[in-house]
């Protein structure tokens, strides 16, 4: 992974950002008392994360001085798909086990987004391969946990 380009507390904090959905999944997997707790805690963790990158989205564009409607309707999306993955919660219905998983793998596709809005504004060099390391990370285990 090439970020020494980067500013050190930009990688420090932002794989640091993994450790909340690990501790979540050891949780979930030690089967405990805070088992619902970690459950509850990795999918709200997942949304938030989901449209902190939907904010990135949309100032990167912004301040790029981006016209396209794209852009802004896909930066969006995040913070629209972490509400309906969390109305299960506030609703009271059973296990929401598909909202995880489908934030899991929202997370997982997230640099897709990151790797178009490349080819419009000039990112830092580096950002893409650590982007790939910490939505993979965060994906994955938002999906074991999804599955637990």
């Amino acid at each position: 992974m090439q970020v020494q380009t980067l500013p050190r507390p930009l990688v420090i904090f932002g794989l640091s950002g993994l450790l909340p959905q690990a501790i979540c999944l050891a949780l979930v997997i030690q089967d405990g008392p805070e088992r619902w707790v970690a459950l509850a805690a990795a999918c709200f963790y997942a949304a938030l994360i989901l449209s902190f990158l939907g904010g990135l989205w949309w100032m990167a564009a912004m301040l790029s001085g981006l016209r396209s409607g794209w852009y802004y309707a896909v930066a969006v999306l995040p913070s629209l798909l972490g509400l309906v993955a969390l109305l299960p919660w506030c609703l009271g219905w059973a296990w929401p086990g598909p909202s995880l998983i489908t934030l899991g793998f929202a997370l997982l596709a997230s640099p897709l987004v990151d790797r178009a809005l490349a080819k419009q504004v000039q990112l830092p060099s580096g950002w893409l391969p650590l982007r790939v390391v910490m939505a993979g990370g965060l994906g994955i285990m938002t999906v074991m946990i999804g599955i637990a």
